[in-house]
């Protein structure tokens, strides 16, 4: 039983978090008005979470390309209760690739058994209880974050200060996860990143995250899609909506719409060559600046595998119609995705961009050849040291498992190019004179050139090398490793536990100078240079930060541009 005492402190206490709910700014987007979820009183930063950027993609928009909110919701929506993320999907050899790694790290590679680790994987698979989805799983997930400084956000609203105020610039984060994973939370707080773009004592900049359609919901793609109405590459268009939206509202928050950069990792990244590439750079983009870091994405440029795919997706789905897959129950079609992706080939993910003859005209490495591509954005563009231990099948043994492997990996190649890869452009020669010394190590070159490196090399050369290039070394320096220095959290964190902070503010210091003033470089930062002539790129080690040779300016990635594989 509450004493008087008891209960004036409960109620005390409802009556300041229902004031202080009411105190968080709104913004009136027209077609709702949104209210700050919460102040971080720490960082001072308002964060406005899960706002709607598209009708939900279901019906008959499932497999279509995104549409705006319409109408006028006259409540107040904080999107507290919408912690929606997009249906994910995971491969099964990632369960391998977990077994692996270690081995790799502690020199024994060589000693993997590969045999046991996929018997170790099926009883594990066969034992484990069902796993239950994510509860924030929905079709209806197309919604993104802003978090702002207190100050911007006041300073935009106060009609005496805004006169001659442009706005804040913005940062906008595209996740990575192999186009069949990930969620615009999934690293956690933007606040300490926010907090480096502040350090030159200025207000700093405005972080917004997205997320878009994952798998066979956003990379459906081939002929019976497109005649039925539907669209290739959904998820691209998720992307450019969003990011159109950032335009058109983000002076609201009290950004500028003339300084928005991209900023994305693996298949984040990916997105972002796919969003300069665009429409061949016909339709114009609306943003001025992109970091596409480790961008990611395998060659699909067949309309066979891409129909292939397609029709093994609604026979897992039990339809023979694009028309009735989306009519089918969510859950069914959630279920059919994950079973397609997780019995994707080792080191693939069945789904990712196509060239679909509109969004994706071709391979953006040959548009970027071609001059077909939104010329007037700045790029700072980097990539890990050792990319692909992660996606190469650790199998891999001998010459004849090369080329057996190349063979299926690249859907269409012929055997004369084939035969020109494994052969001439990555010889069996393990004396030392390659940057190889076994046919494991072999095969995590013709990777990471075709999938991961070469993609930063095709950019440089488009922008005429006025790009800022950098490669992260800090041992192991595998792919992804470096997501945790773009969202470090300052020391004594538990999220931050292991970075090295000294590289990590660098790190954070060299993003956030770009995204303010289009130049890496600031005070008490290791000098950047521009790549220029001399393919000049900023090595990030452990123990030094420094200029070095971007080797990616090579002869492979010359022969992988030129698209000869399909």
């Amino acid at each position: 039983m509450y004493t008087p005492i008891s209960y004036f402190a409960v109620a005390s206490l409802l009556c300041y978090q229902a004031a202080h709910a009411q105190s968080l700014p709104q913004v009136d987007l027209g077609y709702e008005i949104h209210q700050a979820i919460e102040l971080n009183e720490t960082a001072q930063t308002y964060n406005f979470t899960n706002i709607r950027f598209a009708q939900p993609p279901v019906g008959k928009l499932r497999f279509a390309a995104p549409v705006k909110p319409e109408g006028r919701n006259t409540e107040v929506v904080n999107g507290s209760t919408l912690g929606r993320i997009c249906p994910q999907a995971a491969p099964a050899w990632g369960g391998i690739a977990a077994q692996f790694i270690p081995e790799y790290l502690n020199g024994t590679a060589s000693e993997f058994n590969y045999t046991q680790a996929v018997q170790l994987l099926q009883l594990y698979l066969a034992s484990a209880p069902p796993s239950q989805p994510d509860p924030r799983t929905s079709e209806d997930c197309l919604f993104l974050d802003v978090v702002v400084p207190k100050k911007i956000f006041d300073n935009a609203n106060n009609r005496h200060r805004r006169r001659n105020n442009a706005g804040a610039p913005v940062l906008v984060w595209i996740y990575g996860g192999g186009y069949t994973l990930g969620n615009k939370n999934a690293y956690g707080s933007p606040n300490h990143l926010i907090n480096a773009s502040q350090a030159d004592g200025s207000d700093g900049i405005i972080y917004v995250a997205l997320n878009y359609r994952l798998g066979a919901l956003g990379f459906l793609g081939g002929p019976s899609l497109q005649a039925a109405g539907g669209v290739s590459n959904a998820a691209l268009y998720d992307q450019r909506l969003a990011i159109e939206w950032v335009a058109e509202n983000i002076h609201l928050f009290g950004g500028d719409p003339n300084r928005i950069t991209l900023i994305g990792e693996s298949a984040g990244g990916g997105s972002i060559e796919h969003q300069i590439t665009a429409f061949g750079g016909q339709q114009g983009v609306s943003f001025q600046q992109a970091i596409p870091q480790s961008p990611a994405f395998g060659p699909i440029a067949s309309n066979f595998f891409q129909e292939n795919a397609t029709q093994n997706f609604l026979a897992l789905l039990n339809v023979s119609t694009i028309e009735e897959a989306q009519n089918a129950s969510s859950a069914a079609v959630i279920r059919a995705n994950a079973l397609q992706v997780g019995a994707a080939p080792y080191g693939t993910f069945v789904y990712g961009p196509t060239v679909d003859g509109v969004f994706v005209p071709s391979l953006p490495g040959q548009l970027f050849a071609r001059g077909q591509f939104a010329k007037n954005v700045t790029v700072m563009v980097g990539h890990n040291a050792h990319e692909t231990p992660s996606f190469t099948p650790p199998y891999i043994s001998s010459d004849a498992d090369i080329k057996t492997w190349a063979l299926s990996n690249f859907p269409g190649i012929s055997d004369t190019v084939a035969d020109y890869l494994v052969d001439v452009l990555y010889p069996a020669d393990y004396s030392g004179s390659q940057t190889y010394t076994s046919p494991l190590e072999r095969a995590f070159r013709i990777v990471s050139d075709s999938a991961f490196v070469c993609n930063t090399n095709y950019i440089n050369k488009a922008f005429n090398n006025q790009t800022w290039a950098y490669e992260f070394q800090v041992p192991p320096a595998l792919h992804g490793q470096d997501v945790a220095y773009t969202f470090y959290q300052g020391t004594g964190t538990n999220l931050s536990a292991g970075l090295i902070a000294p590289v990590a503010d660098a790190f954070q210091g060299y993003i956030t100078n770009f995204a303010k003033n289009g130049n890496p470089n600031g005070p008490g930062l290791p000098f950047f240079p521009i790549q220029g002539s001399n393919a000049t790129m900023q090595g990030i080690n452990a123990t030094y930060i420094q200029p070095q040779t971007d080797d990616t300016v090579n002869a492979r990635c010359a022969w992988w541009q030129q698209a000869l594989f399909y």
